[in-house]
């Protein structure tokens, strides 16, 4: 449907076979276009802007934009947008039902009942983690962490965040470092955006104050959490558990965490209902039009000059 409202305005240059982009094909599918509709997979970086000197803007449909160099896009007077606002309720039901799912062992308990296992079960067998009345510290009190603290509240939960700055619209208590976070919560949710200033904010360190009660849930960016660390948490059970929508590598997620016990793990899936995914390719399409038409753009990066 999105192409071919976009076929009605543009001509297209797309993978429509649903092969991947490869940074070849990609670069040279860009070098004729005047815009890009591009997900958070498709990079725009100083590689791909060299040969594509009549690009002019690029709507990306996603909430995050790390995937673009937003300084090197505005010096070759690319304009860059987003999706804000509407996925922002969607991903945290996500975040939060993901959360449910680590702490109940509920994919893990699946498994075990659909290989016809039911026989051997104990009654210790998959006990989990009490959710109500925790304490839930959110790393990232931007939209969606706001949103997420609000279901939070719903279980009687304990909120505390750690974010670049204080927040001073919400009550919830603040720490200065993720490690202080980590220390003080049950479960440390993270929905900070990616990019190079919070790559590997959770690390070792911050895992190891978590502690063997304390759960990760990661509906973020991959880059946020040094993942080789979070691997020899979970298998020297220095935390509980994992819940991971996002990873280092997508789509490539090592066996060490596919085989891995008390993790719960999806396709980078946390917006993907088809109203929310509707809502965002309305914006795109909105962001692309007024650009070409000469009038304010909806949702322009912030950081965009």
């Amino acid at each position: 449907e999105v192409l071919e409202r976009l076929a009605g305005h543009f001509e297209l240059r797309s993978n429509q076979d649903d092969m991947p982009w490869t940074p070849e094909s990609w670069i040279a599918a860009l070098s004729s276009c005047q815009g890009a509709l591009t997900t958070g997979a498709d990079p725009i970086r100083p590689e791909q802007l060299a040969s594509c000197a009549d690009l002019r803007i690029c709507a990306n449909m996603a909430v995050g934009f790390n995937n673009f160099d937003v300084p090197a896009m505005s010096a070759a007077r690319v304009v860059a947008t987003n999706t804000p606002d509407v996925l922002t309720e969607t991903t945290a039901d996500f975040g939060f039902a993901l959360l449910m799912a680590t702490a109940r062992r509920m994919t893990e308990s699946e498994h075990f009942l659909r290989a016809g296992r039911w026989t051997q079960w104990r009654y210790d067998l998959f006990a989990g983690a009490e959710v109500h009345g925790s304490t839930l510290g959110i790393l990232g009190m931007g939209r969606i962490g706001q949103a997420i603290a609000k279901r939070a509240l719903a279980f009687d939960m304990s909120i505390a965040y750690h974010s670049r700055h204080r927040v001073e619209s919400v009550p919830y208590t603040y720490f200065a470092t993720a490690k202080e976070l980590a220390a003080h919560v049950d479960y440390l949710v993270v929905i900070t955006p990616g990019g190079a200033g919070t790559k590997h904010l959770v690390n070792a360190e911050v895992l190891a104050a978590l502690g063997n009660k304390g759960y990760l849930i990661n509906v973020a960016r991959g880059s946020v959490v040094d993942q080789a660390a979070l691997i020899e948490a979970l298998q020297k059970k220095t935390i509980a558990g994992a819940g991971l929508d996002v990873f280092a590598d997508e789509p490539r997620v090592p066996s060490e965490l596919r085989l891995a016990n008390h993790t719960v793990l999806t396709p980078h899936i946390g917006s993907a209902t088809q109203q929310t995914r509707q809502a965002m390719a309305d914006l795109c399409l909105a962001n692309l039009a007024a650009h070409f038409e000469g009038q304010p753009i909806p949702a322009l990066v912030p950081e965009c000059a």
